[in-house]
């Protein structure tokens, strides 16, 4: 496990490099790897390449920073071109796919706090109540001033859990559209305890040594956004969702960029925010030609404060699979959705 001095001049020396490979070179880099050399940097055997042939999943390590990680990484191969399953990505189509997804919708720009209007939580809800009473802790992951202001509403009868929610979450995405992740504000967790998911969605960053080998202006600009101009070519977008984790809704600000080449796609997923359970999450796709369809590789960084500490590694060993297997459910359903619209045709 790296240390947090040694994090900091990783991240440093990282960003030096890939600075300097942007300035000298900007064009000749900025190429999506085939698959070939996917394999090689996963070290992935002719026995995980035949099990891809089978239609199943094959899994690769993913290196972890800290004890308040969970890490995945998997591929698949889909029957379908990498522009319609970046297709999927774009018009949030994997919602459809995602059986734990209670309701959600994109982010239009401009924005304004009605885009939130249909985030609920039930109302006579424990799930209700427990937010109405919150106090600093694990069980809602919100700061000092979001806590204030659910405590100062409790004498309005007109702010429901509902209303107080959907104003929380436009103060922080407005925060982080603005700011990026200085503006995330860090979660109160009772006794002069706080966590700060940027932190950590700051270091994830530096681990992706695809993307800063291959798009170094791009992985610059993911990491110090929005100070820098959007990169040509990158599409952005916003999402809000209502998602069950640990079998409670949970709400979830999601940011993503998009970058089509001819030798295939790239998609960053940044969850900046998470009612509770975990804490933060990046995602980085890449999607490349293979054969009559495609190859996705799949990496996931997920933090939280709940598997840290005592039993950590039992912990571990349980979260990293359980977000595995979220991973691979969801990556199946793709599978299937794609080879019935290749059946239909």
């Amino acid at each position: 496990m790296l240390k947090p001095n040694r994090i900091f001049l990783l991240f440093w020396y990282k960003l030096l490099v890939s600075l300097s490979i942007s300035l000298l070179c900007p064009v000749a880099l900025a190429q999506m790897p085939s698959a070939q050399i996917l394999f090689e940097k996963l070290a992935l055997k002719a026995a995980d390449i035949e099990v891809l042939h089978q239609g199943d999943i094959v899994s690769f390590s993913v290196n972890s920073l800290s004890d308040m990680e969970l890490t995945a990484g998997v591929v698949i191969y889909l029957p379908a071109p990498p522009v319609q399953v970046s297709a999927l990505f774009k018009k949030d189509a994997l919602a459809s796919l995602d059986p734990q997804l209670i309701t959600g919708g994109i982010i239009s720009l401009p924005a304004n706090p009605w885009v939130f209007k249909k985030f609920t939580l039930k109302a006579g809800s424990e799930e209700e109540a427990g937010f109405l009473a919150a106090t600093p802790g694990k069980q809602f992951n919100l700061s000092t001033a979001e806590f204030d202001l659910i405590h100062a509403a409790a004498s309005d009868p007109a702010q429901t859990a509902s209303t107080l929610y959907q104003q929380i979450l436009w103060k922080r995405w407005l925060s982080y559209s603005q700011k990026g992740l200085k503006g995330v504000a860090p979660y109160d967790r009772g006794n002069n305890a706080f966590i700060n998911p940027a932190l950590d969605l700051q270091a994830a960053a530096t681990e992706q040594d695809v993307l800063s080998a291959y798009f170094p202006e791009l992985w610059t600009a993911w990491l110090h956004y929005p100070e820098m101009a959007l990169p040509k070519g990158v599409a952005e977008y916003y999402n809000w969702g209502n998602r069950l984790v640990q079998d409670r809704p949970t709400a979830i600000l999601t940011h993503r960029w998009m970058i089509s080449e001819a030798q295939g796609e790239v998609i960053l997923i940044r969850q900046f925010y998470s009612g509770h359970s975990f804490n933060a999450n990046q995602l980085f796709i890449i999607c490349v030609p293979y054969e009559n369809g495609s190859l996705v590789f799949y990496t996931n960084h997920t933090f939280t404060d709940q598997v840290s500490g005592f039993g950590s590694a039992i912990k571990h060993f349980i979260g990293d699979n359980l977000a595995q297997k979220q991973i691979t459910t969801l990556l199946k359903n793709m599978q299937g959705h794609f080879s019935q619209l290749k059946s239909k045709s």
